[in-house]
């Protein structure tokens, strides 16, 4: 008996410790914060505070290998599809993929993931904005990956295009906020003109931003009158005058080129190097801190860099071979970057030093490519480079600009402090937003237009379209019974207010004019591109067994084609032989004649062009 009761005695003690263990590991896994004192990210915040915000929603995550808790032993992924009280039912990749294996422009594949069987959807390449049918297993749209604070860094325009969905097919965004790694006070460079938009779509930023990924979807949502439902799950314990350093996280590679804090903070000014001829030590192991080009003298760069007393960092001589890329294998000459004091460092400014220099030193050498004005964002600051102007008078040239927006239209969107004086935080704001998102029409041309938005909790405004009031400037057209109807060229805004609450969207009235059409042939797809005057969305592509047909309504031809209609050759495409262009009834009409019977195609999104690839 005594042996009984002591067998009893132990198998419950055993089965008591069994569940403790159980227990504590079940806690330890919904408690994904680690002991720090440090910054709690978004994802954090999300899952211990507003899982009510998905409760009974289907979830698509947009996420890269930067997307883990602050332990980083568990990523978005997993936390997320492993959850309870998340259906998780699809996944997006920005640049370089989910799981961060891609080299930078690459293209990315959509697939299925061999972890949770999810779809996975590319939205970089031919795909940078979620379509209609990717979104038709999702109800909201998390967004959470590492930004750097740079105006070129992808990421950060995937975000905005994912919000163009949202918009266009009703669908939510929550953005799970994290920290900008270079601070949320300093903001530097030119403000982007419109001229100088590629992948970067309607959203013109200056070079840093200084803003949370939270912050820039709550400033496009109402600066662009999107109507998009979107929530911030904001950091706890982060301040904008903190850098990486300071926020107590695991630093996690945020792209294959920036595998440092270093080369994060460093890449807002340094990537100024790019479009040129200078090297700015990619293949490396220290890119955008080494920087050169081949004939360069270290020594002598780096004398004459210290001279100029930039502040917050020194520079040293240093030679370095890339292992890819730009001068691979070659000596490049140059200087590596040390920061001392990175809250004192205007990177803008040291960008435009190191050119400056490295250019004075061997001026001969130094070339520029036609794309600098997109990399900056400014159509006079190639040339005044190229004409030895002063970096002072350079910067002098868009602070007036900069300042404006700074004021009138960042400030208004800090989520986190210190805030600047005279401004208060952000606090939640219904918004009702304009569709389409581009409104562009010829004269005689008519444009459906919806008016949708949410209230400051998130819920849905009822609208009467009845009582929304229109007003269009500059005599272009008018609205009526929620049409708007083009009548003369010119460019204006149109405004709608309805209960006190405001939306606009620029307008642009002209005939479209296809200016030229060119392709290129890649390893996967060949693309074709047509280039026009302005963006254009209310094409139409017909399929047929031989031929893809593009009908652009009032569309016009000028530039380098024949006005009266061609053929263009495409040569060496295993899927296209040629393209015939001409207009018919009031619309041009181009034939893409194809030598295969099936094929699958992409239309990316591209600012004044229309853009095919044909896949092989």
């Amino acid at each position: 008996m005594k042996m009984n009761r002591f067998f009893i005695i132990a198998v419950f003690l055993l089965f008591v410790l069994l569940f403790s263990l159980i227990t504590s590991s079940a806690t330890e896994k919904d408690n994904v914060v680690d002991d720090t004192d440090g910054v709690r990210p978004g994802i954090e915040v999300f899952l211990s505070d507003h899982l009510d915000w998905v409760k009974g929603k289907k979830v698509g995550l947009i996420t890269n290998p930067t997307g883990v808790a602050s332990n980083v032993v568990t990523d978005d992924i997993d936390l997320l599809f492993q959850h309870p009280n998340v259906h998780l039912t699809a996944l997006f990749g920005p640049e370089h993929g989910i799981r961060g294996n891609q080299e930078a422009g690459e293209y990315v594949e959509s697939y299925t993931d061999e972890r949770t069987g999810l779809p996975v959807y590319s939205l970089y390449g031919p795909t940078w904005k979620p379509t209609e049918e990717m979104l038709e297993d999702v109800d909201v749209l998390l967004f959470d990956i590492q930004d750097i604070g740079s105006n070129v860094y992808t990421y950060i325009y995937t975000l905005g295009f994912v919000m163009e969905a949202a918009a266009e097919y009703d669908k939510e965004v929550i953005v799970l906020d994290r920290p900008n790694p270079i601070g949320g006070t300093k903001v530097e460079g030119p403000l982007r003109s419109e001229e100088t938009v590629s992948f970067m779509g309607r959203f013109l930023l200056p070079v840093r931003h200084g803003l949370t990924i939270g912050e820039l979807a709550t400033m496009w949502n109402h600066e662009y009158s999107m109507g998009v439902n979107v929530k911030v799950a904001k950091m706890e314990g982060w301040e904008r005058t903190m850098h990486f350093e300071d926020t107590g996280l695991p630093w996690v590679m945020t792209s294959p080129n920036i595998p440092t804090e270093e080369s994060a903070y460093l890449y807002a000014g340094t990537e100024l190097l790019e479009n040129t001829s200078l090297s700015t030590g990619l293949g490396t192991t220290q890119p955008f801190e080494l920087v050169g080009a081949p004939g360069i003298d270290g020594e002598a760069l780096a004398q004459e860099m210290n001279s100029r007393n930039i502040e917050g960092v020194t520079f040293g001589s240093t030679y370095y071979r890339p292992t890819s890329g730009k001068y691979e294998g070659e000596l490049v000459g140059g200087v590596q970057i040390h920061m001392e004091d990175p809250t004192t460092i205007d990177l803008v400014e040291l960008g435009l030093q190191l050119v400056d220099g490295m250019r004075d030193q061997n001026p001969e050498d130094f070339t520029m490519d036609e794309s600098y004005a997109e990399l900056i964002g400014d159509t006079d600051v190639p040339e005044m480079i190229m004409n030895d102007t002063p970096v002072d008078e350079i910067i002098e040239s868009w602070e007036g600009e900069l300042n404006t927006w700074v004021d009138e239209i960042r400030n208004p969107y800090l989520r986190y402090g210190p805030y600047p004086n005279d401004v208060d935080p952000y606090e939640e704001q219904a918004s009702i937003g304009i569709l389409p998102l581009d409104l562009n029409a010829a004269p005689g041309e008519s444009v459906d237009l919806t008016i949708k938005g949410y209230d400051e909790n998130g819920e849905k405004i009822e609208i009467d379209a009845s009582a929304v009031q229109w007003e269009v400037s500059n005599n272009i057209g008018y609205v009526e019974d929620g049409v708007f109807y083009a009548e003369n060229e010119g460019k204006g805004e149109l405004t709608a207010e309805y209960n006190g609450l405001t939306a606009s969207r620029e307008v642009d009235i002209s005939s479209p004019y296809v200016e030229d059409i060119r392709s290129g042939i890649h390893a996967d797809y060949s693309r074709i591109v047509f280039d026009l005057n302005k963006t254009v969305t209310n094409y139409e592509m017909e399929e047929t067994d031989e031929q893809l047909i593009l009908r652009i309504p009032f569309g016009e031809i000028e530039g380098d084609l024949h006005e009266e209609g061609g053929s263009i050759p495409i040569d060496n495409s295993p899927v296209i032989s040629s393209i015939d262009y001409y207009l018919e009834n009031n619309m041009f009409v181009a034939e893409l004649n194809l030598k295969v019977d099936e094929l699958e195609y992409e239309i990316p999104d591209y600012s004044s062009q229309i853009v095919v690839d044909l896949m092989h």
